[in-house]
């Protein structure tokens, strides 16, 4: 994955795209020299939580938006557990989960 990161830029500041992410954060499962090696030496700082050490590094507040969406999602009985066996379908499903909720939000604001 780490070598294909260059055929997809990375959005970010205006001007010419990056090619690559500046940070990447990581939980305790890629807590291993080996990983934070290949990060650095491909000019990526890698953020990754420490086994054995407190859960206050931080972490949580970065992460913590992408785990409210997936909750978000859980939410439609379809997309919980899938029972389609064809990708399209359950890609449809999907699509029109995540516009139901940003309908929702628009129509909050």
């Amino acid at each position: 994955m780490l070598d294909d990161l260059h055929d997809r830029p990375v959005k970010g500041k205006v001007g010419r795209p990056r090619q690559k992410p500046e940070v990447v954060l990581a939980d305790r499962g890629y807590d291993h020299d080996k990983h934070r090696r290949l990060l650095w030496a491909r000019g990526i700082k890698p953020v990754i939580a420490r086994r054995g050490t407190s859960h206050g590094s931080g972490l949580g507040r970065h992460r913590w938006v992408v785990e409210r969406g997936f909750a978000h999602l859980h939410n439609f009985r379809r997309l919980r557990i899938r029972y389609e066996r064809q990708p399209e379908i359950h890609t449809a499903l999907l699509v029109l989960a995540c516009s139901i909720l940003c309908w929702r939000r628009l129509r909050s604001l």
